[in-house]
């Protein structure tokens, strides 16, 4: 039997983080942990992350709604995911927690990457900015060692965005480096397909959203016509029932999606759409959505056992300047975990 116990964590960004929906200094957070009530040795802990811009539970009565589900899911000694299916982030937090409450320890899947066999190739993000913030980021993550970069498009003009994308490939050949562009939604429908023939000359990998969500036979036109794969990220948030999943996807047929637990339905729900994409041949890699590495321990872990070969979106775990200690590590281009490493305990995770 466990009781459950909530802890809010503010993270603070080491520096500004430019997203297309403003700039990020800090990011609440609620740790939820399920606590033995014979053996407070014995715990799991979940995070809870939602994006107030973002996230579709996101609410003024946030806190309330999730300790409302924590009461349930303590009188039932269960987490009740159809309950859930509409609450992505705290779903993503209750499974969790579940998670590592039943295997009693942090290596929560058994797998390559838990056993510290094998790192999970991820992508290096390079954030919105000015021309020469951007291009430093890129000259770091490239002497890093990263052969898969991520640019979040939208800041500045397209031309220099353009610009900064041809400075690369002329250094860079496609055979080296893989370059993969995010518009969140910030291109008109009447431009889009042209801006996407531009990316394509430069030898883009794909492009996430290029037009807002919500959209569908926009999208749809654009993913058959388009010379540049495109990936659905936004376009998933929302979308938690698998009827609908499945008519999203055979109506847009996107070549590509990017799957956030605690955005797109949790575990359970990122699960869901893994396996309507498979269905209908379609690719998928998966990405953190800004948790703390108490979040990303559980999404890499998680990621691994599906072997996918792709590069993943795991390298946030460095952005805060009071992230739980993990043992969560990047070398070159790879996420690795060592589990036999130090782990937090409860009373770390005090605000």
């Amino acid at each position: 039997m466990f009781q459950i116990k909530l802890i809010p964590y503010t993270l603070h960004f080491k520096q500004p983080a430019g997203t297309s929906r403003g700039v990020y200094t800090k990011h609440k957070v609620w740790y939820v942990v399920f606590i033995d009530k014979d053996d407070s040795s014995h715990y799991g802990i979940g995070e809870c992350a939602p994006l107030h811009d973002l996230s579709c539970d996101y609410t003024a009565n946030y806190i309330e709604e999730l300790a409302s589900f924590c009461k349930l899911t303590e009188d039932s000694q269960t987490v009740n995911t159809e309950l859930l299916r509409n609450y992505p982030s705290i779903l993503f937090g209750m499974e969790t927690a579940m998670q590592h409450y039943r295997r009693g320890k942090w290596r929560l899947w058994d797998t390559a990457f838990s056993r510290h066999e094998e790192g999970i190739p991820i992508n290096g993000l390079i954030w919105m900015s000015d021309y020469e913030n951007m291009l430093q980021q890129i000259e770091t993550k490239l002497k890093q060692g990263f052969r898969c970069i991520k640019l979040k498009i939208g800041a500045i003009d397209f031309e220099k965005e353009l610009a900064l994308l041809r400075f690369i490939r002329l250094h860079y050949p496609a055979d080296e480096i893989t370059i993969r562009v995010d518009a969140n939604g910030n291109f008109s429908n009447e431009h889009a397909l042209t801006k996407l023939g531009q990316l394509a000359e430069l030898d883009i990998h794909s492009i996430e959203q290029p037009i807002k969500a919500g959209q569908w036979t926009e999208m749809a036109k654009l993913t058959s016509s388009t010379p540049l794969p495109i990936a659905l990220d936004e376009e998933l948030i929302g979308i938690n029932n698998p009827v609908q999943k499945k008519l999203l996807l055979e109506t847009i047929r996107p070549q590509y999606i990017i799957l956030k637990p605690s955005l797109h339905g949790g575990l359970t729900g990122a699960s869901e759409w893994i396996e309507l994409a498979r269905e209908l041949s379609i690719d998928w890699w998966v990405t953190s959505a800004l948790e703390s590495n108490i979040g990303l321990n559980c999404i890499a872990q998680w990621c691994a056992t599906f072997n996918n070969s792709l590069p993943q979106g795991l390298g946030t775990g460095m952005l805060y300047t009071n992230n739980i200690a993990m043992p969560l590590a990047i070398e070159k281009d790879r996420l690795w975990l060592n589990p036999e490493g130090s782990f937090p305990d409860i009373t770390a995770l005090q605000s």
